[in-house]
């Protein structure tokens, strides 16, 4: 799913994971290197991104280990792509107990 091209029903959804995907990816972060410009490591926002329109399609966490696209910085430089183990961000994270507290 685009998250770009989402109706209301869809923004429920989106409201509704955008804190889980956030408590992930903070867990990813630990121990990155942070980018001067963000505060954030390298490919944070590319992996808010993957990991909340995969959980819209699909309606459960990644499972395994998963290649993040290629992007492009601020400055158009570009990013290569890089492995994400989710079975070791998401350890523990039930998402059908999440209720967004």
């Amino acid at each position: 799913m685009d998250i770009s091209n989402v109706n209301n029903h869809d923004e429920n959804k989106i409201a509704f994971y955008q804190a889980a995907v956030k408590l992930i990816v903070d867990r990813w972060a630990i121990g990155k290197p942070l980018l001067e410009t963000t505060g954030k490591p390298s490919g944070y926002y590319r992996l808010t991104k993957y990991l909340l329109e995969f959980i819209l399609a699909n309606e459960v966490l990644p499972t395994g280990v998963h290649a993040m696209p290629e992007g492009r910085d601020r400055f158009n430089n570009l990013e290569p792509s890089f492995p994400v183990d989710f079975d070791t961000i998401t350890e523990g994270f039930d998402l059908r107990l999440y209720n967004g507290a």
